[in-house]
């Protein structure tokens, strides 16, 4: 019988007795199935039994109470390790089903695993979860008490592949002690990733197991031999989110950011109501659209011809902005979906965010049955500036660029508007996506991985909604462009109560870390770094390798540029001589040309443009990260200017290198930092940490999209 066959008999089992749990044998069978290795064991009804078979199996064994309502056998004193002699096994067998008892005098008790007792090796723990954002996720980390202690454990989606699951291998804190430390043997590596992998399958194959639990599997440098065995049955555990196909997400997110007509469900003449900012913003924004606004007691808005409803506007229309309480929603938005539109763009609060999921669910299921896509509900709309569209409520915006974003918090949005127009940064899209009833950010990855306009997309979100399509869909799309996320709740109360270790130890902010690493994102730590790696990571030039060299007129600065590389991944140069003989040239003999090179800051204007020169010419230098000091011998501007100039001169003769600035000094600096920048040096006033940041953000992605040689 083939491995799938024999789980789903067992399954079948478990779910004619209504159970939510496997027992050990059934575990055991199911690993078989799979090629997961176990231990020898038998199941023995009586203490002679045991005795018997453990002499087949081979002394010392492991005994282990077999309960389908026990699943915590060593809090139950069903568990007994190292029993050598017969005497102890028929001893030992009496000793663990009298504890059951005890522990839960109505459990039903199958047996007494008898079970061979391994020794040596690393315990770790393997196992998967299903994760309400994403789905089905894989664990692994160091096993037995370590994993309560240390909590030392990475993720990644399953399926899984071999590179994934030796990347997991290699991803935890104590990667070291499995490649042997103080003269031990290293543990196959072949054979970790083999039962990660396997394990993968198996809960993809069957999603309706819940969880799987291997803890302790014992690694040995000859293989990988699951201990312990938990698994967990749940049919929701199988449940499926809607999802829509890429082609049905493109030609509506078309139609919502680029449409053709708009119509402002309540817009209004009077000044102050939303309906009247928004009918204000598209009139005067210049979006070259029609606008129909709907209000049944008006005949006329901001010149435009008024409607009563959207049923009555001649000809198509793409996009309903709803401007009115929440309550009125469902029956305007029939109206809207017979009219055919693509998008609802509800601006109403008082939704999901205040409790009333039933309004929401009902608004969700009018826009399914007509087809329409929601966006929303409780935002403050949205923004695509090659359109000069702004259907919102809040202040127009008009600077191009080719950055898009979007965020769960209106004020947060704002934030992106405001600091977009204060750093000249320029954006394609910026879009509020609230209560996120319908649309999501896959959506909106979709549009933007096709959009030639964008070429970054930033995303500040508090949730996923689908975790599992959202790393698809990133995974994709950062391949070609960059994807940088601020995940708001990092912290965490702890984790929920579980039933199994791989459950309690898939903390939300853990999983998301790993999965969106794994799906090639840039993760920000906090909002003022999601918009600089907006700002600056199309700025710079994708780096062709990893050595980076800091050039530096300030030791002090050096070491901060140091740390900081460490702090990003950042791999410092070793400099060679003939390249250590090369710089000592231009600078003066008390200086250091190590990595990093610094020059001291009493030098004159040629000794930077020198440097710099010779770090853009090597071509086994990849990046250079400047570390000016004001002085009067080389004043901001005048260092701002050289530096330009340099790199422009290099770039002319195709030489493209990231170049990035930490300039300290009197307040000139800051008129410095902006012109480098406007050059296409991002470049910094007080601070070593920021520009580093962004070359190691710029690094994270050329890394994941495999672009670095």
């Amino acid at each position: 019988m083939a491995g799938k066959e024999i789980v789903e008999k067992i399954l079948e089992k478990v779910a004619a007795e209504g159970r939510a749990s496997l027992t050990a044998p059934e575990g055991h069978e199911v690993c078989e199935a799979y090629g997961i290795p176990t231990p020898q064991e038998r199941l023995a009804t009586t203490a002679e039994e045991a005795v018997a078979q453990a002499g087949e199996i081979g002394l010392p064994v492991v005994l282990k109470i077999v309960s389908p309502d026990i699943l915590h056998k060593t809090e139950a004193g069903g568990v007994l390790v190292g029993l050598e002699t017969a005497d102890a096994v028929a001893e030992g067998f009496r000793t663990i089903v009298a504890n059951a008892k005890a522990y839960d005098s109505g459990a039903a008790i199958a047996g007494v695993q008898v079970q061979q007792m391994l020794t040596g090796g690393q315990e770790v723990i393997v196992g998967a979860t299903t994760d309400p954002t994403f789905g089905k996720i894989v664990a692994f980390g160091l096993g037995g008490v370590l994993v309560e202690v240390l909590k030392d454990v990475t993720f990644r989606l399953a399926p899984l592949d071999r590179d994934q699951a030796f990347s997991m291998i290699d991803g935890i804190a104590a990667a070291e002690i499995l490649r042997g430390v103080r003269g031990a043997e290293p543990v196959s590596r072949d054979a970790l990733a083999d039962v990660l992998t396997r394990v993968g399958a198996l809960v993809t194959d069957f999603p309706q197991l819940a969880e799987v639990d291997l803890n302790p599997v014992l690694a040995t440098p000859g293989g990988a031999t699951a201990v312990d065995v938990r698994i967990l049955v749940d049919p929701e555990a199988a449940r499926e989110p809607v999802r829509f196909s890429q082609e049905e997400i493109l030609a509506s997110m078309t139609r919502i950011m680029k449409p053709a007509s708009i119509a402002v469900i309540g817009a209004s003449a009077e000044a102050g109501k939303i309906g009247n900012s928004v009918m204000k913003n598209l009139v005067n924004g210049g979006f070259a659209g029609e606008i129909h606004p709907i209000n049944p007691k008006a005949a006329e808005i901001l010149d435009r011809k008024a409607y009563p409803s959207i049923c009555d506007v001649p000809g198509d229309v793409d996009v309903a902005v709803f401007a009115i309480p929440a309550k009125f929603v469902p029956a305007v938005l029939e109206e809207a979906g017979r009219k055919g539109v693509a998008g609802a763009i509800l601006i109403p609060s008082g939704f999901g965010e205040t409790g009333n999921i039933e309004l929401q669910d009902q608004v969700v299921a009018i826009a399914r049955e007509h087809g329409v896509r929601i966006l929303g509900p409780n935002i403050y709309g949205y923004y695509y500036t090659p359109e000069n569209l702004s259907a919102t409520f809040c202040t127009p915006y008009n600077v191009k660029g080719g950055v898009a974003l979007s965020s769960q918090s209106g004020g947060i949005g704002m934030a992106i508007l405001g600091f977009s127009r204060s750093a000249k940064m320029g954006v394609s899209a910026i879009v509020g996506v609230g209560n996120k009833a319908d649309i999501d950010e896959d959506d909106l990855l979709t549009f933007f991985e096709q959009d030639e306009n964008t070429d970054l997309i930033a995303m500040h979100l508090e949730d996923l909604k689908d975790g599992r399509s959202f790393a698809e869909t990133a995974k994709r799309v950062s391949a070609r462009k960059p994807v940088v996320v601020l995940k708001a709740g990092r912290t965490s109360q702890g984790a929920k109560a579980a039933s199994s270790h791989t459950g309690a130890l898939a903390g939300d902010d853990k999983v998301y870390d790993d999965i969106l690493r794994q799906s090639g994102v840039i993760r920000a730590p906090g909002l003022n770094d999601l918009l600089e790696y907006a700002r600056g990571i199309p700025l710079l030039p994708t780096p062709k390798g990893e050595n980076v060299v800091i050039i530096t007129g300030a030791g002090g600065s050096g070491v901060l540029l140091s740390d900081a590389c460490v702090d990003n991944g950042l791999n410092l140069m070793e400099i060679p001589p003939d390249l250590d003989t090369s710089f000592r040239k231009f600078i003066p003999p008390f200086g250091a040309a190590g990595n990093p090179v610094d020059i001291t800051g009493g030098e004159p204007p040629p000794t930077y443009r020198n440097t710099i020169a010779l770090g853009l010419a090597d071509e086994r230098i990849h990046a250079l990260i400047l570390g000016y000091w004001h002085t009067i011998v080389t004043p901001p501007m005048i260092f701002a200017e050289l530096v330009s100039e340099v790199v422009a001169e290099y770039r002319a003769k195709g030489i493209h290198k990231p170049v990035v600035a930490s300039l300290a000094g009197d307040v000139e600096v800051e008129e410095a930092s902006d012109f480098l920048y406007e050059h296409g040096v991002v470049a910094y006033p007080y601070t070593t940490e920021k520009p580093v940041a962004v070359l190691g953000a710029k690094y994270r992605w050329a890394r994941s999209a495999g672009l670095l040689g």
